[in-house]
């Protein structure tokens, strides 16, 4: 049987206070009190207490999740609101201090900070996960090997987090400088097979490196409980169009690697150490950057090389029914990233209370569609 190419989608947001726009606590709040109520288990608190976390259920399609995302996001920004907050969707908050920041009171989080220490305390960072259905874990293990090839495009394009405890970074995705000081992140290894992967799990649970395998916070994973993979590269972007249109070119981008996998003909494998060569490049420029097309060995502007993988998985999109969702690629291509929208308002304001002020109002955008939308795809 062929994956079902299912999507699930979490994003993690920042709660935030309307007069200072600095990071605050809802822990104090009803908010995620409400919040189960309204939306159950696809709603939780993360370790730091002004992190919240939604996401989807088991979506058939990339139009299904963009209904769930669009909801979820809908009512968390009222939520927020009835609580005296506002909800924003970046990778780092541009100024706001994790020293500061209060640790939610759990006992995995506690277990987490005691075997991590500071590198635990200091990981405030927000992002996107995207899960894709794909049943065989066989087949998992190999996609997942030539998947990780894509992962700088896909950082590239949803690059969120430049500034970091009030500076400009330099970087258009601080986020993955600050994730990698944890063990066990980044692009993975290749594994010859699902078998040589559980071994390797088995190896570290043996020898007390972890106690399951969520432990693994790779930017690609096999999910331990989910027959998913799971893609975690990503920044969490401003605007849900972003968001969905990054799902729906993960999503495309398996069906596209399935497609050649079932023909005999995998995508070319490289070696990790240059796949890091084109995150760094990723992280560090963007989309203004230039990638590494290891093929004709020369770097190669983000832009054009983000174009040609669209080309490469159109085959699949309309099988997928997911062209619309897709076709907002361009339109970040045009406006830049979430990182680059960032700067241009510290630019010409010299002030980051207004950035977030402009991170507040992209979260917002195109939410208000979601009473129309839905009740029009019940009609249909």
């Amino acid at each position: 049987m062929p994956p079902t190419f299912t999507i699930g989608i979490e994003e993690e947001y920042q709660t935030v206070d309307p007069l200072t726009r600095d990071l605050r606590s809802h822990i104090h709040t009803e908010m995620m009190e409400k919040g189960r109520l309204q939306l159950q288990e696809r709603v939780k608190a993360e370790m730091h207490q002004a992190v919240v976390e939604v996401g989807t259920s088991v979506c058939n399609n990339i139009k299904e999740a963009k209904d769930e995302i669009r909801k979820l996001r809908h009512d968390m920004i009222g939520l927020a609101k009835e609580n005296g907050l506002r909800l924003a969707s970046a990778a780092t908050h541009p100024f706001g201090d994790w020293r500061v920041q209060e640790i939610t009171p759990d006992e995995r989080y506690k277990n987490i900070i005691e075997d991590m220490q500071l590198v635990a305390r200091a990981n405030l960072i927000f992002g996107l996960h995207v899960h894709i259905g794909i049943e065989d874990r066989e087949t998992a293990i190999h996609l997942m090997n030539h998947a990780r090839y894509f992962l700088p495009h896909i950082l590239a394009l949803s690059t969120n987090s430049p500034f970091w405890l009030g500076m400009n970074t330099g970087l258009k995705s601080y986020r993955c400088k600050v994730f990698d000081k944890f063990p066990r992140t980044n692009i993975p290894d290749y594994f010859p097979s699902w078998g040589e992967y559980e071994n390797f799990i088995k190896l570290l649970i043996k020898t007390n490196c972890i106690d399951n395998a969520k432990k693994i916070w790779w930017d690609i994973r096999p999910h331990p409980f989910f027959n998913t993979l799971e893609f975690r590269v990503c920044d969490l972007p401003m605007r849900l169009d972003e968001t969905i249109a990054i799902a729906a070119l993960i999503q495309a981008t398996i069906a596209k690697l399935h497609k050649l996998y079932s023909a005999n003909q995998g995508f070319r494998l490289y070696r990790r150490a240059l796949l890091m060569e084109n995150k760094w490049r990723a992280a560090r420029y963007g989309l203004d950057g230039k990638l590494i097309d290891f093929g004709k060995q020369k770097e190669v502007p983000a832009r054009d090389l983000i174009l040609e993988y669209l080309e490469f998985v159109d085959d699949v999109v309309d099988e997928l029914d997911s062209r619309a969702e897709l076709e907002y690629i361009h339109e970040i291509l045009k406006m830049g990233s979430g990182a680059d929208r960032q700067l241009r308002v510290f630019e010409q304001t010299g002030d980051l209370k207004k950035v977030v002020d402009y991170i507040i109002e992209e979260t917002e955008t195109g939410i208000e569609e979601q009473d129309s939308s839905a009740s029009a795809r019940k009609v249909g």
